[in-house]
C-alpha cells in the first residue's frame, strides 16, 4: 500500500461544500456550497477561486459538452455562463413543493443530468420527510421523473459497464443499486448493495473508481469508505481531521487525487475550535487506485 497523505487545499470555510467536480482542460475542482448559493472554481496550479454567487442555493454542478457549465439551483436545472456569472433556466421541477430545493446530480455515461430534490431543512439532515424526487434532465431538455418518496437525495454514480446506477438516498442508511438502460435512461429493479454501520453515520455523495469500487462520503462519520458493490463489503477507511464529510471525486493528473468536500454547518463554536478545517477542501493522495473522468451534459 502506498501511504495516504491527507491535506487541506482549500480553507474555504463552506457552510455545506459539495459537488465536487474535476474539469480537466483547466486543471481546476468545481465545487458548491449549497446554503451559501455559490459555485466555486479552484484552480489547481495557480491556488486561485473564483466564485459565482446565485439567487438561490446551488446544490450540484457539472461539465457541459457545448462549454460552460450546467447546474442545479432552487429547483431548476440551469445552464451557467461563467464569464457573464448568468444563469439560463432548462427545466423546473417540485412546482408543487414551494419548500423543496435540488440536491446532488451528476451527469450519466450519455449526457442525461441526473438530479434530486428533498425539503428544505430546519437543521443539518432535519426536514420533513419523503417530499424529495429523482429526476434526469435529457440533452433536449425533456425532464423524466423517475420516483417520488426520497427523503434526502445523495450520491449517485454508474457502474464501468454502465449497466448499474448506483444511488443514495441518504436517510435509508444504504447505498442502492438499479439495473440501468443506457439507451432510454430507464432504471429498475432497486435493491441495497451496502448498509451503514453506526459509526459510519449518513451516507452522503458518491464517486466510483477505475476498478469498480465505491467511494461513500459519510456525513457526520468523519470518513470516506470504499465499497465493493458486487460483494457488498466495505474494502477500505479513509479517516480525515473532519466530522461533516458531504462528497467526494477523482481528479489531478490521471485522476489519481481524490477531492472531498465538507461542511461547517451545524457545529458548535467547541467544534469548530476542534475542527478548524471543517468547511474546507481536501485532497487526499496515495489511495494506490485512479478515478474516472465525469461526463459531460450533452444539451
Amino acid at each position: 500500500m502506498s501511504s495516504i497523505k491527507i491535506e487541506c487545499v482549500l480553507p474555504e470555510n463552506c457552510r455545506c461544500g459539495e459537488s465536487p467536480v474535476w474539469e480537466e482542460v483547466s486543471n481546476s475542482l468545481l465545487f458548491v456550497d449549497i446554503p451559501a448559493k455559490k459555485l466555486c472554481r479552484w484552480d489547481s496550479l495557480t491556488k486561485q477561486v473564483q466564485r459565482v454567487t446565485m439567487d438561490a442555493p446551488v446544490s450540484s454542478v457539472a461539465l457541459r459538452q457545448s462549454g460552460g457549465y450546467v447546474a442545479t439551483i432552487g429547483t431548476k436545472f440551469c445552464a451557467l455562463n461563467w464569464e457573464e456569472q448568468s444563469a439560463v433556466v432548462l427545466a423546473t421541477v417540485d412546482n408543487d413543493k414551494k419548500n423543496n430545493r435540488f440536491n446532488d446530480g451528476k451527469v450519466d455515461p450519455a449526457g442525461r443530468y441526473f438530479a434530486g430534490t428533498m425539503a428544505e431543512e430546519t437543521a443539518p439532515a432535519v426536514l420533513e420527510r419523503h417530499q424529495g424526487a429523482l429526476y434526469s434532465l435529457f440533452p433536449d431538455h425533456y425532464v423524466k421523473k423517475y420516483f417520488d418518496q426520497v427523503d434526502i437525495s445523495n450520491g449517485l454514480d454508474w457502474s464501468l459497464d454502465h449497466k448499474i446506477f448506483y444511488y443514495i438516498d441518504s436517510l435509508s442508511y444504504s447505498v442502492d443499486a438499479f439495473d440501468y438502460d443506457l439507451q432510454t435512461g430507464q432504471i429498475s429493479n432497486r435493491r441495497s448493495v451496502y448498509k451503514l454501520e453506526k459509526e459510519e453515520q449518513i451516507p452522503d455523495g458518491m464517486c466510483i473508481d477505475a476498478e469498480g469500487k465505491l467511494w461513500v462520503a459519510c456525513y457526520n462519520g468523519g470518513r470516506v469508505i470504499r465499497l465493493d458493490p458486487v460483494t457488498g463489503k466495505r474494502l477500505q477507511t479513509v479517516k480525515l481531521p473532519v466530522d461533516k464529510i458531504t462528497s467526494c471525486c477523482f481528479g489531478g493528473k490521471n485522476y489519481s487525487e481524490m477531492y472531498v468536500t465538507c461542511a461547517r454547518d451545524g457545529m458548535d463554536p467547541e467544534g469548530l475550535l476542534r475542527q478548524p478545517e471543517a468547511g474546507g477542501i481536501f485532497k487526499i493522495t496515495g489511495l494506490g487506485v485512479k478515478g474516472t473522468a465525469p461526463y459531460s451534459y450533452a444539451g
